[in-house]
């Protein structure tokens, strides 16, 4: 391939447990996850694509991440839940290979090129990893990932309770209401939240991945900034709605929402996972 400004490098739905409760006579469930005493999650962000021929390697490295395969080796001392919070985002600048990526997002692509910048990089390339926001690498290096999730920077998790609505069957309301655990500054910060789906499974009959069966978790689907917050107390009460619209067979019993807290330059500050209520 000849060279280009991007490159192609060659499961547990939440983080936190969950318990949940119908609301009578309303398409709705209350979750109150458990909050870790300590440090919560470091979140995990992959850029990737069904368009790349080595992003299958790095979907399934996050795939094993995400069911545990490696917590023995990246919990802290004295630490509980899980160590990691992954998100996937499939970016679409690889649908001229000859295969558009279902899951692909200009939206993403966006996120991806903003990383890029603030981690002072000069090429955009996939499978491409993030860890806390602060440090990037190849997508396939086990061994650097495992690395630097135990040496990022921890900070408590929001002590959010969700409710989970569906006002029609094309949109789902997520209202979050607790204290983030941190004191803000006048800087600010912005609570965004992200509604992915695991257990996606497509056959690619083109491009650089033909013939293949892709496997897929943690992919996001829609994200959203909650609200941003200044000049706030660690145990001040927050309370703030997402709206999302679904996609053609949403399925809830496949999907979480992950909430995270990051600044201007995209750090991540802290956060909290929740798995769907089945019913929802």
């Amino acid at each position: 391939m000849a060279p280009r400004l991007l490159s192609c490098f060659g499961v547990r739905g939440s983080s936190t447990s969950t318990t949940g409760k119908g609301i009578s006579g309303h398409n709705a469930a209350v979750v109150a996850a458990d909050v870790p005493a300590g440090d919560g999650p470091v979140l995990v962000q992959l850029f990737s694509s069904q368009g790349c021929k080595t992003s299958p390697e790095a979907e399934m490295l996050v795939s094993r991440l995400g069911r545990g395969d490696f917590d023995g080796q990246i919990r802290r001392e004295g630490g509980s839940g899980s160590p990691a919070m992954i998100l996937v985002f499939h970016v679409d600048y690889w649908d001229y290979m000859g295969w558009k990526d279902p899951y692909g997002s200009s939206q993403w692509t966006v996120r991806q090129k903003a990383y890029i910048e603030a981690l002072n990089q000069d090429t955009i390339f996939t499978p491409q990893f993030v860890v806390q926001g602060r440090v990037q690498f190849l997508g396939n290096e086990e061994e650097t990932l495992l690395k630097s999730i135990v040496e990022a920077p921890r900070f408590p998790s929001p002590a959010f309770q969700a409710t989970f609505q569906r006002p029609t069957s094309e949109t789902l309301r997520v209202s979050l209401t607790g204290a983030l655990r941190m004191k803000v500054d006048s800087t600010g910060i912005d609570i965004m939240v992200a509604l992915y789906e695991n257990g996606l499974v497509t056959d690619c009959p083109r491009g650089e991945n033909s013939g293949r069966v892709l496997a897929n978790d943690y992919v996001v689907r829609k994200l959203e900034k909650l609200c941003t917050v200044k000049d706030l107390a660690a145990k001040k009460t927050v309370s703030e709605t997402a709206h999302f619209t679904v996609w053609d067979g949403f399925n809830s019993a496949k999907c979480g929402v992950a909430v995270f807290l990051q600044n201007a330059s995209l750090q991540i500050f802290g956060t909290q996972s929740f798995q769907l209520p089945n019913e929802i």
